[in-house]
This record gives C-alpha cells, structure tokens and sequence, in this order.
C-alpha cells in the first residue's frame, strides 16, 4: 500500500474520519480542512464513501441517536493508508524543500 497516492478529496475524507461522521458532516469538515478549496459534491462524495468501504479503508458504524444519518469510521487499513500518504507527502516537502535550496545557493 506504501505507493498509493491519495487524492486530496479521499486524503481530507480519510482525516475527517478519525472520529465517526455522516456524510453531510465529511462535506464541511473537507471543506473547513481545506481552507474551502476542497469542496465534494454529494455524488462525488457518495461515490467515494462506495469505493473506500469496497477496499475496507472506513466502515459503517451505528449512530448514537436514532437518526437515519449512517456514520462512517476509518478502520486500521485506513489508517495505515493515510499515514503512509503523510509520510509520502513528507518526502515530497523534504525533497523539494532540499532541492530547491540547493538551487538557491
């Protein structure tokens, strides 16, 4: 899994899931994360939701109210997906941060 990059919207869905959320609850939290340059629309997030429950990175879990808004939880596979992406992201910086210093000298 060490080489799988995430897109953005998957990246800031798999943070906003460390705490169970309904999807309307992901939609802001991508957004407030993102400084409002990450907004998913409905389909797209749906769609999303499908494919990350279909790899097991979240699971559906059951609300504490009676709602019928279905929450969603990141699970351990989720978990390493995202940190591994951080970690990628890490090098991405480190490299580019080096590189271009270098340049600059």
């Amino acid at each position: 899994m060490k080489n799988v990059a995430l897109t953005e919207a998957v990246y800031y869905m798999l943070l906003s899931l460390i705490k169970p959320m309904h999807g309307y609850g992901i939609m802001q939290n991508v957004e407030e994360l993102s400084g409002g340059r990450v907004r998913l629309a409905a389909g797209t997030l749906y769609g999303a939701i499908t494919t990350l429950l279909e790899k097991g990175w979240i699971e559906s879990v059951d609300a504490e109210d009676a709602s019928r808004k279905k929450e969603y939880q990141i699970t351990s596979l989720g978990r390493t997906a995202l940190l591994d992406e951080i970690e990628r992201l890490r090098e991405l910086y480190e490299n580019g941060c080096r590189i271009t210093q270098e340049d600059a000298q």
